[in-house]
């Protein structure tokens, strides 16, 4: 009996203890086990490129943004990027971080997110006190939304200056990629072949300047939407087909009830998926 009893209480003191930790986080491999953060970080220090995706208000993924940024910068020469920037806002970008402008004339110039000021100065203002380059990735929105009204073949018609704000033309596409299948299942009716196109001409340009703005001996950091690098496909698709010897590693972002176990549909997202508890505050 005493052989029964000692097994049951001893877990029930690990359920306790874990249930009075209160962890905001616990971060897995794609295979559901978890890591420590010190393991993760020491898996990126060996990368050229980096795809943090994040949930875009949550409150966490832009806080461990900074922190491994930080740490990186400690053994890395870092180059850092981000879907939250458009191509043509590149120039303000450079002044602000150069100096030549402040934080209301990149606010007036550039157009920023609505969450900006919460959670990404923070690692713009980072790249200015250490003087890093901060690439602007994304396809300018108003192309991205004439090919959501046309399709791809609306982009044979910008003039040659309009077409460096993206990945050269004709870009490459495939529908088949379950990433973009998945966009016209979880949209219905709304879901477009139009859309998937838009879609893509994002995650072509983000890794088309990306690619462009490596440099060697150095880790690109890029932070963009979770959907954007989940499950291998999106941005790092095309960043493979520029050269499938590349060095890499994907995060993301995901919440749960309870995030002491990684559920089944979020395995095999990424190299490292970051499982934030469902109650944490969002920043808008």
């Amino acid at each position: 009996m005493k052989k029964v009893i000692l097994p049951l209480i001893l877990l029930f003191v690990c359920q306790l203890s874990v249930s009075q930790n209160k962890d905001a986080y616990v971060i897995y491999n794609a295979k559901g086990k978890k890591v420590s953060y010190k393991k993760m970080l020491k898996n990126l220090k060996g990368k050229e490129v980096v795809l943090f995706g994040e949930s875009h208000n949550n409150a966490i993924a832009h806080w461990l943004q900074f922190e491994v940024t930080s740490d990186l910068l400690k053994t890395n020469k870092l180059i850092l990027g981000a879907e939250m920037f458009e191509a043509d806002n590149q120039t303000p970008l450079n002044d602000y971080l150069s100096g030549k402008i402040d934080n209301k004339g990149l606010d007036t110039l550039a157009r920023l997110w609505k969450n900006y000021k919460t959670d990404y100065a923070p690692l713009v203002d980072f790249a200015k006190s250490n003087n890093l380059n901060f690439v602007a990735t994304n396809i300018p929105r108003r192309y991205a939304n004439l090919v959501y009204r046309k399709g791809f073949k609306a982009l044979d018609t910008l003039s040659a200056l309009e077409k460096e704000l993206m990945a050269p033309l004709p870009m490459a596409f495939d529908s088949e990629l379950p990433t973009y299948k998945n966009i016209l299942k979880m949209m219905g009716d709304h879901g477009t072949p139009e859309l998937v196109e838009s879609q893509a001409t994002k995650d072509a340009t983000m890794a088309h300047f990306i690619f462009n703005n490596m440099k060697p001996n150095h880790t690109f950091i890029h932070y963009n939407g979770s959907y954007h690098s989940d499950h291998y496909e999106g941005i790092l698709w095309y960043l493979k087909r520029a050269d499938n010897t590349l060095n890499y590693a994907t995060i993301t972002t995901v919440s749960q009830d309870n995030i002491y176990k990684l559920e089944e549909e979020h395995k095999g997202k990424a190299d490292f998926i970051i499982c934030v508890d469902d109650n944490m505050t969002n920043t808008y």
